[in-house]
């Protein structure tokens, strides 16, 4: 019986180490998800970007996430940027508008609206899609932050997916004395990685970037060029490796290791004990 106890009692010892040991290794993964800089932050893609905006879907600059784009436009003018956004990221577009004091003669109200590469209008989680400014005020400020891109959706469907993101800015409201005012303008995208836990199961065959060539009214011998943000460095989609195995992989040792304990204790309760012969 004795044999047995501590047999039973060396069995708990090592499921406990097995079971610190598997928290140790999930712990990390969570841990990364939850403190670590957005993927856009780093300070080699931080930076100046493009100094102009188009004004139309087909003229759309690109801007790289991480990246402030800026422009001078007349009040009235739609302008348009557009930036990639990869699976597992929650992008986050901020606009700042500024107006001169020659444009502060009224009240005027912005607004940003975010499209993805099949021109479908994303709603935003929170932030200040729409604002208000005042007639003294010298600029205008406001945020979109979009839902998690997934790397695949149901056809019918809304969901971010991967590809290109356009992003248009625009005054909704502005009376007929505040149009052709000059304005100055930043746009940035910034992203957040999500992890994991927003991996489903299946992916595009190809990301939701427009490459098509159409032909633009008076063009017949060249065709123009629909643009489209660059991709992300390492490709889309990241690969096949998300923290989401080390769960996966960290549950099935646990399982594996809850098993044999199970097994250890059912296999010492069911020897008897040995008994004497007496003389």
């Amino acid at each position: 019986m004795r044999t047995t106890s501590h047999r039973t009692h060396g069995a708990r010892r090592a499921l406990a180490g097995a079971l610190l040991a598997g928290l140790t290794l999930l712990t990390p993964a969570g841990t990364a998800v939850a403190d670590g800089p957005p993927a856009s932050a780093s300070p080699a893609e931080d930076g100046a970007g493009p100094t102009e905006a188009g004004t139309t879907f087909r003229t759309a600059t690109a801007l790289d996430q991480g990246q402030t784009g800026t422009a001078r436009a007349s009040a009235g003018d739609y302008l348009y940027w557009v930036f990639p956004a990869d699976a597992g990221q929650r992008p986050t577009v901020e606009a700042t508008v500024k107006l001169p004091s020659s444009a502060r003669s009224s009240t005027s109200t912005w607004q940003l609206d975010v499209y993805d590469g099949l021109r479908r209008r994303q709603a935003c989680m929170y932030g200040h899609q729409t604002r208000k400014a005042a007639a003294d005020a010298a600029t205008v400020e406001l945020s979109c932050v979009l839902r998690t891109v997934r790397s695949w959706s149901e056809p019918w469907a809304s969901d971010p997916l991967p590809g290109s993101y356009y992003v248009r800015l625009t005054a909704v409201d502005l009376p007929a004395a505040g149009l052709g005012l000059p304005v100055g303008v930043e746009v940035k995208a910034v992203s957040e990685e999500q992890g994991g836990a927003h991996d489903v199961d299946g992916t595009l065959s190809e990301p939701l970037v427009p490459g098509v060539s159409v032909a633009s009214a008076g063009e017949t011998d060249a065709a123009q060029r629909v643009p489209s943000a660059d991709g992300p460095e390492d490709g889309w989609a990241s690969g096949w490796w998300t923290d989401r195995w080390l769960w996966t992989v960290g549950g099935g040792v646990l399982a594996a290791l809850a098993a044999v304990f199970g097994y250890s204790l059912t296999r010492g309760r069911g020897r008897p004990a040995h008994v004497p012969h007496g003389g």
